[in-house]
């Protein structure tokens, strides 16, 4: 090879992993998108720089949205280049033909879309030159070279690309299609997806829980033997007492009067150290912790991947790694610096045994569980998001090798007048790994009868207490938490657990919606499009988002279907020869959905005005009633609040929906504003809304008598 010949191109996904490949290879001369050197010649694309084509594109008579052209099928799925990348791919285009250049590296992300990434490049630019694959899992310079030294050939991961273009022809045949057909049937626009709608399903779902939920009040006993507490059970065990009457006399015929311990029971427990981080544990921990969103801890973790070196490829569904890197994996504890040292060296001291726990070939996928690199971060100016993300896979990498948690609880039956109180404690024998986060220790269990799990005193049967107190406690039973970021990507990625027929539940126990790396996106669409909107760290579908999940046949909102593909396109990535038969029960879905767009049920949506592109324009949703601060406009109503039409004129009248959730009332929708607008008091079962003159509203709670 000539000194100044190009006569390898190496393709990245992003300009910085370009730049960090070409300084680790010699590519240091800069060049119009690209950097050469050394036999070099580094170029990258901008993320996606090809997607599918638009109907329209591929036939001009589907520029009118009609239901007469619809299902649109096109026997062969056209790409095109996005205009706004269209310079960077023009330089790749003239890179990858020109004679000078011998064979290209891929270097996308070592995943689906990053295949798909550089397929669609190689295709468009019409490149039939050699490819090889750079596969690595961190981008340090020791992985970046040693993924050089290991170069395979593209066709080893042909079945991947396979996939890939199966996911993406399949949401946009679902998408395009049932988008159009009930956009038009309901003449609002209606984004419809393949995985975004079965999604939706599931926040709809906890929120018709939720708002048809009934509290009850109920009552519990408490009693006071000196050294410890019990509550009042049943000859059932449940603790709850519906009359207050009769919680009442409990309380008075057990105060003052002498107790027998009846029953003392022990069990010895164990709880084992968690596995290591893959993506969607990792997003689902820090939203828990820190209230980060999954789109939030996603760019984080991409960013101490990416840009710090600091973590392993983060969008990974594994929790494993493989038995070949125990030796690493010393050595990066080894490396750990400042108050992260002492639980390194202590990881070490527990042992870096080939445990089945942390160490297993058979479960890696495409990459191997989230874990530091090594590289020292105590060099790296990282921010507060980035230090706790690191420092949450750094102390959990810390955490697989220590000892197990080993706990006793504790149950201590007292009988007093007849009544019988149950106490609940619990003794730790070995804190073992739990000393890593102590507060992140489990503080009981749910339903635990004494209200703590705090260590019992010793006690023995037949001993004799007295109760020196007892108290009634007035409760209100709760309704399902509404979903977060953390629950409903738990809900995402074990939605096959949530199917009916109970063969295919234990088929798709294992599989999901969407991907580890695509289901942050998802959320952020669902909000995007206004289905959802969120409210501090809740995740609450909106009223449009209800109506859909109505308007829409029930198989498309189930994860069941969803679940069924997502677990085809993974036998397809693996070599199983079922591309043809899921591409047709794609088409089938499609030309189902079309079918089902015309007889959908009657459901109302807010007008909107349809724009010449297909696209529609929300027009402002007025109530008809007038703004009680001006007089002159009308009260109109938005996704986060009802508000005055003329608000561009100056009139500030503002009701927040969630207004008087802070004070404990109720979410504020149409039907309850018209109600208050039209009274000055509207009484509900857990207190008062109050309307002033100017068509402010405050929340006042009643205590039942």
């Amino acid at each position: 090879m000539e000194e100044n010949r190009m006569g390898t191109l190496v393709i990245a996904e992003k300009p910085s992993v370009g730049r960090d490949i070409a300084r680790v290879i010699g590519a240091g001369e800069k060049g119009e998108g690209y950097l050469k050197g050394n036999g070099y010649i580094v170029s990258w694309a901008l993320g996606h720089l090809i997607t599918l084509k638009e109907p329209d594109e591929i036939d001009p008579k589907y520029k009118r949205w009609r239901a007469d052209d619809l299902p649109i099928l096109p026997e062969r799925m056209e790409t095109k280049v996005i205009s706004k990348t269209r310079a960077q791919f023009s330089v790749l285009k003239k890179l990858m033909n020109d004679n000078e250049i011998s064979d290209i590296v891929c270097a996308t992300d070592s995943g689906r879309e990053g295949e798909l990434i550089f397929r669609y490049i190689y295709e468009q630019a019409k490149c039939r030159k050699p490819v090889k694959r750079l596969w690595i899992s961190s981008m340090t310079e020791e992985a970046i070279r040693a993924g050089f030294e290991s170069l395979k050939p593209s066709q080893e991961y042909d079945n991947l690309y396979r996939s890939a273009r199966c996911r993406a022809d399949a949401d946009w045949l679902i998408g395009m299609n049932a988008t159009r057909a009930f956009t038009i049937h309901y003449n609002v626009m209606l984004s419809i997806g393949r995985v975004q709608t079965p999604t939706l399903f599931m926040l709809v779902r906890r929120r018709q829980e939720i708002d048809s939920f009934v509290p009850e009040t109920y009552y519990t006993v408490r009693a006071d033997f000196g050294d410890y507490e019990g509550t009042y059970v049943d000859d059932d065990g449940a603790r709850q007492i519906r009359e207050r009457e009769k919680a009442e006399k409990i309380s008075a015929d057990v105060k003052g009067r002498p107790a027998e311990i009846t029953d003392i029971q022990t069990d010895k427990k164990t709880e084992k150290p968690p596995l290591l981080y893959d993506l969607t544990t990792l997003q689902r921990e820090a939203n828990s912790r820190f209230g980060y969103s999954a789109k939030k801890t996603l760019q984080i973790a991409q960013d101490l991947y990416e840009k710090h070196k600091l973590l392993t490829y983060p969008r990974t569904d594994s929790r494993y790694l493989s038995h070949d890197m125990v030796g690493k994996v010393e050595e990066m504890l080894n490396r750990y610096e400042g108050a992260l040292q002492e639980i390194g060296k202590k990881a070490i001291e527990y042992g870096i045994t080939t445990r089945s726990r942390v160490f297993d070939d058979s479960k890696l996928t495409d990459h191997h569980a989230i874990i530091p690199t090594g590289k020292s971060a105590s060099r790296v100016n990282l921010t507060t998001d980035e230090r706790n993300i690191y420092e949450m896979v750094a102390i959990r990498l810390c955490a697989v090798f220590y000892p197990d948690y080993i706990y006793e609880t504790q149950k201590v039956s007292t009988l007093c007048e007849g009544y019988t109180f149950l106490s609940q404690g619990r003794r730790v024998i070995q804190l073992g790994f739990k000393e890593l986060n102590p507060v992140q220790q489990k503080k009981g269990k749910k339903g635990t009868e004494s209200g703590d799990e705090k260590e019992l005193p010793a006690v023995s049967k037949g001993d004799i207490r007295t109760c020196t107190k007892s108290a009634v406690k007035e409760e209100t039973t709760k309704p399902p938490k509404e979903h977060n970021d953390a629950s409903l990507l738990a809900e995402m990625e074990h939605a096959g657990r949530k199917i009916e027929d109970e063969n295919l539940r234990e088929q798709m126990k294992d599989f999901g919606l969407g991907t580890p790396a695509t289901r942050a996106a998802i959320i952020e669409r669902l909000i995007q499009v206004g289905y959802v909107r969120r409210e501090r760290r809740n995740l609450i579908a909106t009223e449009k988002g209800v109506k859909l999940i109505e308007a829409v046949p029930r198989e498309m909102a189930s994860p069941e279907i969803t679940g069924r593909w997502e677990q085809i396109l993974a036998e397809i990535s693996k070599g199983a020869d079922r591309e043809a038969e899921f591409r047709q029960g794609i088409a089938e879905m499609a030309v189902k959905l079309v079918k089902n767009a015309t007889i959908a049920p009657d459901v109302h949506f807010e007008p909107e005005e349809r724009r010449k592109s297909g696209r529609v324009k929300q027009k402002t949703p007025s109530l008809g009633i007038p703004c009680p601060l001006c007089g002159k406009g009308e009260v109109a109503e938005n996704r986060a609040a009802f508000y005055c039409t003329r608000f561009k004129e100056g009139c500030h009248y503002t009701v927040w929906k969630n207004a008087l959730v802070r004070s404990g009332g109720p979410e504020i929708n149409e039907k309850l504003m018209r109600l208050c607008l039209s009274r000055p008091e509207v009484r509900g079962s857990t207190g008062i809304i109050y309307t002033s003159a100017k068509g402010e509203l405050k929340f006042v709670r009643v205590t039942p008598t």
